[in-house]
């Protein structure tokens, strides 16, 4: 819908027929500031099946909006997009991984300690969790073919050819400065049918309708009853900062750079070179073939994300910052000329192989955080800060539209080179065993008539900080007596023991 809209919007002659008493006329600017800005603060989390319930109805109210296109119909719906865009990615993920789990107490439900319901072994997960990612982003991929049908069936007849768009454009790729400078302002031939717009929001509509119907009846809950964190008893303010805290460990320190240039380098593909590159060359006619091409290869080599079940986890990444490497340093050097379709085939190529890249990429990222983090309770915030850095990567692709190619790539290429670099130096850690240090969860406090929570919870404790307690004190609490700082601690845990009965040490862990 957002393409469509861009399309239709940019087209001199729509917008003064249509919206001229509307003044619409930088609507799509206004609209895409509320998509690429909000995520930057959207860190709401209100739980995995809701929360994708709720998201998907916010896209279903973005598409709703264009039968009434106004200012205060258009805007508001694209910053509730933009609002929904970390939590909506971060359900998924994490909805995704936690499958994976169920799956494998599912396989093994006569071992001992599926049973009992204790944590797995140290990697017993991995192998399904590489399975489900691997299933789930080469199905997520053809989202970028199914985004074109409106370009196929419906908006490619109304388009001028390319010798008229491309009439005024003196340079393409490498050479270019901003987005699309001197293209042509009309690109519609005719104008479409308000009932033919119709038709294709109403289908959109549908699709978004069914994908809610999906979600409500088919996914179930990720938790069991016992496991599941209840949010809103560990206050909004550890919600909010328990993502943050999570960056202490070395292991996500060393990856947001990889977190950030995955935000880069799907956006740069779908704008920088699909429009300085492709349409500038090609026309625009031929947008929708490059991006399906993206998203096929996307699809299809996923698959390659399997090889971890038999090489080392490294290799999906550094193969695919691989290919992307070679690929910036070919586009710094590469200016195709305008109007010209004997480019098109190195275009699809280059497209494709760089869904090689985005696929192990993405996938790659998925497993791994899957795998160094097992803990249920804290896949949500990794999850979090994992695709709030891509949102603040998108926010910096928005910024730097105007800015020249060499000078995107030059940052594509450098955010790419010490995302690899850092990656390295976190996986000779882990291999030193060097220890991580994690914040501590606070536990649920939930109401209980007569009675209350009376120790105190520090999020801000790490796990080793809680074994070592009671061993040796801070220095600013050393001249303290011992019995006196353990005297407050024993009355809180008798406190808590009458409110709970038997069952407190049990329900608190």
């Amino acid at each position: 819908m957002l393409q469509m809209q861009l399309i239709l919007h940019y087209d001199e002659t729509y917008r003064e027929v249509k919206y001229s008493n509307l003044g619409l006329q930088n609507i799509d600017s206004k609209m895409l500031m509320g998509i690429n800005v909000t995520p930057i603060v959207a860190l709401l989390f209100f739980g995995t099946k809701w929360m994708l319930f709720l998201a998907v109805g916010i896209y279903a109210l973005f598409v709703s909006t264009n039968y009434w296109e106004r200012y205060y119909t258009l805007v508001p719906s694209a910053v509730a997009i933009g609002a929904a865009i970390v939590p909506l990615w971060t359900s998924m993920s994490n909805y995704i991984t936690r499958m994976a789990q169920k799956y494998y107490e599912y396989a093994n439900y006569k071992m001992e300690h599926v049973q009992e319901q204790k944590r797995a072994p140290r990697g017993a997960y991995n192998s399904y969790i590489i399975g489900f990612q691997t299933v789930f982003y080469g199905l997520f991929y053809l989202c970028f073919v199914c985004a074109q049908f409106p370009m196929f069936f419906f908006l490619r007849s109304y388009l001028y050819d390319m010798n008229h768009t491309l009439y005024n454009v003196q340079h393409c790729g490498t050479k270019s400065h901003g987005i699309l400078t001197g293209f042509n302002t009309t690109v519609l031939h005719k104008l479409p049918r308000s009932s033919e717009l119709i038709t294709v929001e109403s289908v959109l509509m549908a699709v978004a309708f069914l994908s809610m119907l999906l979600v409500l009846i088919l996914c179930g809950s990720a938790y069991r009853p016992t496991e599941e964190i209840d949010l809103r008893s560990i206050g909004w303010g550890n919600i909010f900062q328990l993502p943050f805290k999570h960056m202490r460990d070395y292991r996500l320190r060393h990856l947001f750079l990889f977190f950030i240039y995955s935000g880069f380098e799907v956006l740069f593909l779908c704008t920088g070179f699909t429009l300085s590159y492709g349409v500038c060359s090609i026309g625009l006619e031929h947008m929708a073939y490059i991006l399906t091409s993206y998203g096929l290869s996307s699809a299809v080599c996923s698959i390659f994300t399997l090889s971890m079940l038999w090489l080392p986890r490294q290799v999906p990444l550094l193969a695919g910052a691989f290919v992307h490497a070679v690929l910036l340093i070919a586009l710094f050097f590469w200016e195709p000329r305008a109007c010209n379709l004997a480019e098109a085939s190195m275009l699809y190529l280059v497209a494709a192989l760089w869904g090689l890249g985005s696929s192990l990429n993405k996938t790659g990222l998925s497993v791994l955080l899957g795998m160094l983090y097992e803990d249920k309770q804290r896949q949500d915030f990794i999850f979090t800060i994992y695709h709030w850095w891509q949102a603040m990567a998108i926010f910096v692709v928005y910024l730097w539209s105007g800015l020249p190619m060499k000078a995107k790539l030059s940052i594509l290429l450098g955010t790419l080179i010490a995302a690899v670099l850092s990656y390295l130096w976190m996986e000779h850690k882990v291999v030193k065993l060097i220890p991580h240090r994690l914040p501590k969860i606070p536990k649920p406090r939930h109401k209980m008539r007569g009675y209350r929570y009376l120790e105190d919870e520090n999020s801000d404790e790490t796990d080793s900080e809680k074994e070592d307690e009671g061993k040796e004190s801070d220095s600013s609490e050393g001249e303290a007596p011992m019995d006196q700082q353990d005297q407050p601690r024993h009355r809180n845990r008798c406190a808590y023991e009458q409110a709970l009965g038997e069952e407190g040490g049990d329900n608190a862990g």
